[in-house]
């Protein structure tokens, strides 16, 4: 076991932007790697590597079996000396939908602050706009586990977790502008946040104009085109003009990516768990982008990464990937 050494923490430089009662760091470290669990032996280690960097701001969920190693990175980084409170860290997590109802929102949320040895979440999302057979936790799912969705209860559910302190915000992920609009119709609280799927090649106009005039924070997952996961590609980082722009500015593709979705106002959550990377990750708030690079970014080619597939079923309430999205793809 480590010893407490009390180490030098960095100088922070994240921008952040305020949440509620807290700051959210406006770039966060994602946990998600496919098999889910895959790299839980070496992710504690990562993470305590990330603090030592400067991240505090971190992404986890039900599904991706990240949460308990997640919880003991935040436990080893107070022992050593990393940071003094918890209250440092920005710490989100996500409802899965086999808990998707209105009565197991609040038990589930119960259920990840065990994980996490936490007593509350900074920001918990309504992870998928589908619900599940409950007590089933597992990604791809059977179809004949699909149920109806009732959007507008599970958000309830979500609204009882911050009510009852167990979370200080509650947002969505991969909501449509419409289905967004049904969720506000009701919400006694909004939410906060919407986090989708967006980078150079995805730039989500539409979603994001949407989400200004709500007051809702865009953040961005597979910011670099979803490398690494099942469906994801180097396309992104592979794109001539990135590396055009990358040439000239004595960047990575990669950098330029992180930094373009920083100019448009939106939260990052990037993963990568090598030591170099997320150093490189974090090296993108004291450089712009010339009109002219912002200008040919907006001309790129734009489709989908992830278009949800899995969560289609013609028994279910989505047939098709218009549906699922509302035709906003």
């Amino acid at each position: 076991m480590e010893s407490k050494e009390n180490e030098t923490r960095p100088e922070l430089n994240i921008p952040s932007f305020p949440l509620g009662s807290k700051r959210i760091p406006l770039i966060g470290l994602g946990t998600a790697e496919f098999p889910f669990g895959a790299s839980n032996d070496t992710l504690k280690h990562t993470i305590i590597e990330a603090i030592r960097l400067g991240y505090r701001h971190f992404d986890t969920a039900a599904i991706y079996q990240t949460e308990q190693p997640l919880g003991e990175a935040v436990a080893d980084a107070l022992r050593l000396g990393l940071i003094e409170s918890r209250d440092e860290l920005f710490i989100t997590s996500k409802l899965w939908c086999s808990d998707a109802h209105r009565d197991h929102v609040v038990p589930a949320l119960q259920k990840t602050l065990e994980n996490l040895k936490l007593e509350y979440l900074d920001l918990f999302l309504f992870h998928w706009p589908l619900s599940l057979k409950p007590g089933t936790y597992e990604f791809p799912f059977k179809e004949e586990d699909i149920f109806p969705t009732d959007l507008n209860s599970v958000w309830e559910g979500m609204e009882e977790c911050q009510t009852l302190g167990l979370t200080k915000s509650i947002g969505v992920s991969n909501l449509s502008c419409k289905k967004l609009q049904t969720i506000l119709s009701t919400a006694k609280i909004p939410p906060v946040v919407n986090q989708v799927e967006m980078n150079p090649m995805w730039q989500q106009n539409k979603l994001r104009d949407f989400c200004k005039d709500k007051g809702i924070l865009v953040q961005a997952y597979s910011p670099l085109g979803g490398r690494g996961t099942v469906w994801g590609s180097d396309r992104v980082v592979d794109s001539d003009v990135l590396k055009e722009i990358a040439q000239a500015k004595g960047k990575s593709p990669a950098q330029v990516c992180l930094r373009w979705i920083h100019e448009q106002g939106v939260c990052i959550i990037v993963k990568s768990f090598n030591k170099e990377r997320m150093k490189q990750n974090l090296d993108i708030f004291d450089w712009e982008l010339s009109d002219d690079d912002l200008h040919k970014i907006s001309q790129l080619p734009q489709s989908k990464g992830y278009a949800a597939e899995h969560f289609l079923s013609d028994n279910g309430p989505y047939r098709s990937v218009q549906e699922f999205w509302d035709g906003e793809i």
